[in-house]
């Protein structure tokens, strides 16, 4: 069942039947029979108003749900694998499917529907279960979350292609759903498996990497601003500390007026010559570049 917008939501039989239905009648409004075997997972896109279907018949299908024919608007190619799920990344431009045998098959929305434009091998066992990481996180753009048959919750770089590490174990036994919280933009992922058993894994210890590296950013900017405030302080203290060390100084009790115009000659070519960018270079010292750490660079265990 995926529930698309108020009053309307929509169910996947064993027989491969899509119905979409309104909560305030008894029957179904519209019937979908263009898939022969189950109906593994859906997906909804908002922008169009379509919905995404995918099937163990090895073709995933795409309906407007706000027109009248009961045929697709558009149908892949036999995959020759058993589609299981669906997750759209990059703001919805592509979309993942997982397959019985453990390959992710991506397409491109701009391409059509066709056939998928790339293939990532590298799961062990079926891939039952796909989720996107929260918008919050750098690498959401090319990161999912699957979760397969041989009971890992993996976490996939796809752009590179990437394995990059175990989020949860369920032991031996099958995830078969796997979700984030607040409507994929909380901390918790939650995933359910077939050892009747609901884990809920914090991602901001998983990908506490992605946060260090925002916090030092942000850390190493406001030193910065505080260490130049703190150099423009000690340059200026050091100027007047000179000027009222110069007024200290004893004068010549029988000087002429043709001694006073060196003398005030002199004092100005001091203060002349006092190097003005004092503060700057002082400041440039001080300042700190941290190259930034990249996603990708880390690994990830569970404790």
């Amino acid at each position: 069942m995926k529930y698309l917008f108020p009053n309307l939501f929509c169910t996947g039989d064993d027989d491969g039947v899509i119905k979409l239905w309104d909560p305030r009648t008894p029957q179904e409004i519209s019937r979908y029979t263009h898939h022969f075997d189950f109906i593994s997972d859906f997906l909804w896109l908002g922008d169009k108003k379509q919905l995404v279907t995918t099937s163990a018949d090895g073709t995933l299908s795409v309906i407007d749900v706000r027109g009248k024919k009961t045929e697709p608007l558009a149908r892949s190619e036999d995959q020759e694998d058993e589609l299981l799920s669906i997750v759209a990344i990059r703001n919805g431009t592509k979309v993942v499917v997982g397959t019985q045998l453990g390959i992710l098959s991506v397409f491109n929305r701009s391409q059509g529907w066709g056939d998928c434009v790339d293939r990532v091998p590298g799961h062990p066992q079926s891939i039952d279960a796909l989720c996107s990481l929260p918008s919050s996180y750098l690498s959401s753009h090319s990161t999912i979350l699957t979760g397969s048959s041989d009971g890992f919750l993996r976490a996939v770089q796809l752009f590179p292609t990437k394995l990059l590490g175990v989020v949860a174990d369920h032991g031996s036994f099958p995830i078969e759903r796997i979700v984030v919280d607040q409507s994929g933009e909380g901390r918790w992922i939650g995933s359910a498996g077939h050892d009747d058993t609901l884990k809920m894994t914090d991602l901001k210890d998983i990908f506490e990497d992605e946060d260090c590296d925002d916090e030092q950013e942000l850390d190493g900017s406001v030193h910065g601003e505080e260490e130049a405030h703190s150099s423009k302080g000690e340059t200026e203290r050091e100027a007047r500390s000179d000027d009222a060390h110069e007024a200290l100084q004893p004068q010549p009790e029988d000087q002429s007026e043709g001694w006073d115009s060196p003398k005030e000659t002199k004092k100005k070519r001091k203060k002349e010559g006092k190097d003005s960018l004092e503060g700057r270079k002082k400041k440039g010292r001080n300042e700190i570049d941290a190259e930034p750490s990249f996603f990708s660079g880390y690994s990830l265990f569970v404790a």
